[in-house]
């Protein structure tokens, strides 16, 4: 009896870790909020950084990794395909690969892999390619399913960077801001088939994601497109209500996610538009305040921590600052200037600030000080994908590497 109660005490941590540990089957994590929920991470890295597990050489693309279990799924382009990567999440070994071929060319010399980042639901994978090519595989095979050319179906210009929304799964639904003509900004494709279920407005399309979200007990899905803001009916399409938001100029883009907190939603962009927070109210929304001096997102959504954002401020290109925001006044508390660009991620109390130079930050997510309590250079720059985390591991790529740090305690 003392044997099997020793084996039985020794087991329970491993159930315990299993139970703690949390999946990123999609953009910012389970609940496209940017947080990750697990109590698993180390407080503090030794001075040589936390130990990395594996590396591997990748192709071109800002679509972030994602994970489910023990396989890992990575979007980008090797040559002239588009490649979909299927990994052992722990080891970096190749399970299963499927391409198929881009001529996307961007017209302003960046990168000209991928950007949305897939989406895993099930026993499915959902990648949105840089020319708008929407591809259902099976999840253990890579076995292609189905597709959807939406710039040629719905008539769609190029934009500036090509299609970077990552798909929502809601429902039965796939959800895009695919941006087309005769009201096909917005499409709704059945997860299984890929025939659509509904198109809606004719919102062109912003490098923006949808987030999906309960409130009162009802359903909604929230789109910033290039116009501002739309809340959507997930299972008819239609639009309850909107609020327009975006710059006067031509030159400019919509990025971060909805935030929603409650019934808030929090809105930012850059380009002299700036951060708005809205209450919604059944079928009716009003802005609590606006200011385009508090925290404007150029491109990395904030995150939201008792009360706060966290986020950056200003033009990626001018070197923006960090800062955090007391959400239900827009005060902010406090300001890093020409902190540079990168992006953020919320891991229990903790911030965990990936720079685009490749230095990772660990700092507390207070909003009295900024305190970084751990740093670690990871790649050279550039890193412009947004990382994952999932059951204790950070997943980070730059334009040629894709690693994985072990940041559990």
């Amino acid at each position: 009896m003392r044997c099997a109660a020793h084996v039985l005490l020794s087991f329970i941590p491993l159930l315990v870790s299993s139970a703690l540990a949390q999946d990123w089957p999609q953009f910012l994590g389970p609940a496209r909020d940017g947080r990750y929920t697990a109590s698993d991470l180390a407080d503090s890295w030794p001075k040589t950084g936390p130990p990395i597990l594996w590396k591997k050489d990748v192709g071109q693309g800002f679509s972030s990794p994602v994970v489910l279990g023990d396989r890992l799924i990575l979007f980008h382009r090797v040559a002239n395909q588009e490649k979909v990567d299927c990994l052992d999440a722990k080891t970096g070994r190749g399970l299963w690969s499927f391409d198929y071929p881009t001529r996307y060319h961007d017209d302003f010399g960046f990168d000209e892999g991928p950007r949305a980042t897939p989406t895993i639901d099930g026993n499915r994978v959902y990648t949105f390619g840089a020319e708008g090519i929407l591809y259902c595989l099976d999840f253990a095979t890579g076995k292609k399913i189905w597709s959807v050319d939406t710039h040629q179906k719905f008539h769609v210009q190029k934009g500036f960077f090509g299609a970077a929304c990552s798909p929502l799964i809601e429902g039965k639904a796939v959800l895009l801001n695919v941006g087309g003509t005769a009201n096909a900004g917005l499409v709704a494709f059945d997860k299984d088939t890929g025939k659509v279920l509904w198109t809606a407005t004719n919102d062109e399309a912003s490098y923006s994601s949808p987030v999906a979200a309960s409130l009162d007990g009802t359903r909604h899905v929230f789109f910033f497109t290039r116009n501002g803001l739309l809340d959507v009916d997930p299972a008819s399409g239609r639009v309850q209500c909107q609020f327009p938001w975006r710059a006067k100029i031509r030159a400019s883009v919509n990025a971060a996610v909805p935030l929603v907190v409650g019934n808030w939603i929090f809105l930012s962009a850059s380009y002299q538009t700036g951060a708005v927070l809205l209450q919604l109210d059944g079928s009716s929304i009003k802005s609590l305040w606006s200011s385009d001096d508090v925290l404007s997102n150029h491109y990395a959504t904030s995150v939201y921590n008792e009360g706060y954002l966290y986020g950056f401020h200003g033009r990626q290109e001018y070197g923006p600052s960090l800062r955090c925001v007391e959400l239900k006044t827009g005060k902010v508390q406090w300001s890093q200037e020409d902190f540079k660009a990168g992006t953020v991620t919320l891991a229990g109390k903790f911030l965990l600030v990936l720079k685009e130079s490749g230095e990772l930050l660990l700092a507390p997510a207070s909003p009295k000080e900024f305190r970084v309590s751990s740093r670690a250079q990871l790649l050279p720059a550039t890193v412009r994908a947004y990382p994952a985390l999932a059951a204790g591991l950070f997943y980070v790529r730059n334009e040629k590497t894709l690693m994985c740090v072990n940041l559990k305690k």
